[in-house]
């Protein structure tokens, strides 16, 4: 049965930004924040904020959770206004999706700031049926179900009626959580991030329309 919602995550999806938040992660954000050299495996797909209270509890913090948030929003006006580079072939997937009668919304969980400078960078404000940052929650971030279920209210279809297109493993099992099928993503970043519980994967743009197109 055709899927009534398609739901975007925005970093590694929309936009090509996963490649630039890993290397500044690595190279700068984390070796001024935390002692020694921290497994991030396990929170791509986590709200910024999260990630040091998750790495606090499991490693000496060198920096206040005031200068790591802070660290963030900056290296983040300077990859959402600058960096960035818009999926290939993004915008017609959209257009494609509404003319198939499909709701369309973006689900991140970036705070609306970073969303709004990428919307505004590409012009995609009127592209989405509705713009969803998990911020607007009293709720926990992926790979819990929380923002998720959320957007499924919001855009008004059941969980069991949308997909959700993801490039993380915290993103799958959210979106899965929820009750959703999920589509994972590879968007050729460095790294290799487990999506074996997603319906289905697509390596390229033309398969994930593929797949989209046809769920």
């Amino acid at each position: 049965m055709q899927s009534k919602a398609v739901l975007f995550d925005m970093d590694g999806v929309i936009v090509n930004s996963e490649r630039y938040w890993v290397e500044i992660e690595q190279e700068e954000i984390l070796p001024a924040a935390v002692e020694g050299t921290p497994d991030t495996s396990e929170t791509t797909g986590m709200n910024f904020r999260e990630i040091y209270d998750y790495l606090e509890e499991r490693n000496e913090m060198t920096a206040s959770k005031d200068e790591f948030v802070a660290s963030y929003e900056e290296a983040a006006r300077d990859i959402y206004g600058e960096k960035v580079a818009l999926q290939e072939g993004f915008e017609e997937l959209l257009a494609d999706l509404r003319e198939d009668g499909r709701t369309v919304a973006l689900v991140s969980s970036s705070p609306h700031d970073w969303i709004d400078r990428m919307l505004d960078r590409f012009d995609l404000r009127e592209a989405f049926d509705r713009i969803i940052s998990a911020e607007e929650i009293d709720g926990k971030s992926k790979p819990e179900p929380d923002v998720y279920e959320y957007a499924a209210e919001q855009v008004g279809v059941g969980p069991e009626d949308c997909v959700a297109v993801e490039d993380s493993t915290n993103g799958v099992k959210s979106a899965k959580a929820s009750g959703m099928r999920a589509v994972g993503y590879r968007n050729q970043s460095d790294e290799e991030l487990d999506l074996s519980a997603a319906d289905a994967v697509a390596a390229s743009p033309a398969e994930l329309r593929e797949i989209l197109l046809d769920e």
